[in-house]
């Protein structure tokens, strides 16, 4: 025996400690190795405990916990090596370890016997105890669906020496799902494309589940290249997608997805596919008050503005021409691929349809005689469509009008209207329109040709007398 007073009161603590680690106590280690089948755990003593590699993983059978990091585990066996448990399972566990495991929050295996009002009978050892509905899963399941499982619980009520249980497998279950959730977040970064399952569809997107509890929203502009109405009619709850992070918000806790992003942008190749005065078919997606939106092909949208349909003189004006849902053929006016912008206008039945071929109209410059059609009257004169984007005004002056005339019977909304075209300013906008003029072009040819009917014979009235007798006069043999 050593006389050594620092060696007598060591052995005398390794002596206590030995006596207090009994089965059921509670203890915390740190690990210090793993094995192929057992971790190694310092506990502060003499040689480490050992605990099971399987307690130290997950659902998925990954590592929780690694070398270094701190465990709580309660004493289930003390012959041989000190053998840590973080989970109590089996009939052998005693009523101080189901108390130990409610103090500490370590899990107990538990069995669901059967399903009684407002919850379960769960089996724990020898033991029964009690899981209220709303703790047996994160979500809503059916009643019967969890007889007969084997499921980790917590603790969360022990009473009268473990006569009254409470157990809870939600709050496990939720533990799990932060620490995924904060793996999961390392991985969600603007770019990845992630798989998703859809968990609710509203009318502005969809809700998607990406794991672990980790929700991110699937906005209704970013399903499809085209437009999209109705979300419920690109995803279905309970779908599994993929799907592209574009955005993260760390301080909001907000992920913002995209389904379109997966695939190609349409309007990548628009500057080789479509050329101005190019007929093609387009879909009328929608009518707004300042015209009528295409779809020329799926995300590809043109826009037929008010000015470019011709008028018509009916009670709905241009609007009567389209309808959602309408196919038609339209001529391609102009392309903006910088603002992802189309102009088109309709081409009326009837007309040619040859795709790529340019609609034939005569040279809007001044001096030219124009067909139009009434547009609309002002105070100031009429308004006279020329061509899809082209309007022109024919001033009360050169209406040809008397002022006390009727201006609006004269040129009756949507009715044909000949014209010359008087001047144009600089950018083509403005141009100045004259019917009387073209009346007045109309008497002076009518003159003319009158004038020619009439004209008198250069041989003379005589001489052509003369030549009507000679040719009705018989022939002398």
């Amino acid at each position: 025996m050593s006389d050594n007073p620092e060696d007598f009161a060591a052995m005398f603590e390794a002596s206590v400690q030995a006596k207090r680690l009994e089965q059921g106590a509670l203890v915390e280690g740190r690990i210090v190795a793993i094995g192929p089948e057992v971790a190694f755990v310092d506990i502060g003593r003499k040689g480490e405990a050992v605990m099971d590699i399987a307690e130290l993983k997950n659902a998925n059978g990954e590592f929780e916990v690694a070398v270094g990091g701190l465990v709580q585990g309660i004493v289930v066996s003390t012959s041989g090596a000190l053998t840590l448990s973080r989970k109590l399972a089996g009939a052998a566990a005693s009523d101080r370890q189901f108390e130990a495991a409610f103090q500490s929050g370590l899990p107990v295996e538990g069995k669901v016997e059967r399903a009684v009002k407002g919850g379960y009978e769960v089996r724990i050892g020898r033991r029964r105890a009690f899981c209220p509905l709303s703790q047996i899963d994160v979500r809503g399941t059916n009643t019967s669906a969890h007889e007969g499982h084997v499921y980790q619980f917590r603790i969360i009520e022990y009473k009268e020496g473990g006569a009254n249980i409470v157990v809870s497998r939600r709050a496990l279950l939720e533990d799990e799902q932060r620490a995924n959730a904060g793996k999961l977040r390392d991985k969600i970064v603007p770019g990845a494309v992630m798989t998703g399952r859809v968990a609710s569809v509203r009318e502005f997107g969809a809700f998607v589940d990406l794991g672990a509890g980790v929700q991110g929203l699937l906005h209704i502009s970013d399903m499809a290249w085209s437009r999209v109405s109705n979300p419920a009619e690109v995803v279905k709850v309970g779908e599994e997608i993929q799907v592209k992070v574009l955005r993260v918000d760390g301080e909001k806790q907000k992920i913002s997805l995209g389904l379109k992003q997966l695939s190609g942008d349409p309007w990548s190749r628009v500057s080789e596919v479509y050329k101005i005065g190019q007929r093609l078919p387009g879909r009328v997606t929608r009518v707004a008050q300042f015209g009528a939106f295409v779809e020329l092909e799926p995300g590809i949208e043109a826009l037929a503005h008010a000015s470019t349909f011709e008028p018509t003189g009916g009670s709905k004006g241009w609007s009567g021409q389209v309808a959602p849902g309408m196919t038609a053929t339209f001529e391609i006016l102009a392309i903006d691929t910088d603002q992802k912008r189309i102009a088109v206008a309709l081409v009326p039945e009837g007309w040619a349809r040859t795709e790529g071929a340019s609609r034939a109209r005569p040279g809007i410059v001044p001096g030219a005689r124009l067909k139009g059609k009434v547009e609309r009257h002002e105070n100031f004169g009429v308004f006279v469509y020329l061509a899809p984007g082209r309007t022109g005004v024919i001033p009360l002056s050169e209406t040809g009008i008397a002022k006390e005339g009727d201006l609006r019977r004269a040129f009756p909304v949507g009715a044909d209207v000949e014209v010359v075209v008087l001047e144009i300013d600089p950018s083509g906008r403005r141009i100045r329109l004259s019917a009387k003029a073209v009346t007045e072009a109309r008497e002076a040819e009518e003159v003319r040709e009158w004038m020619d009917r009439n004209a008198p014979s250069a041989d003379g009235p005589g001489t052509l007398a003369d030549k009507l007798r000679a040719a009705l006069k018989p022939q002398e043999k």
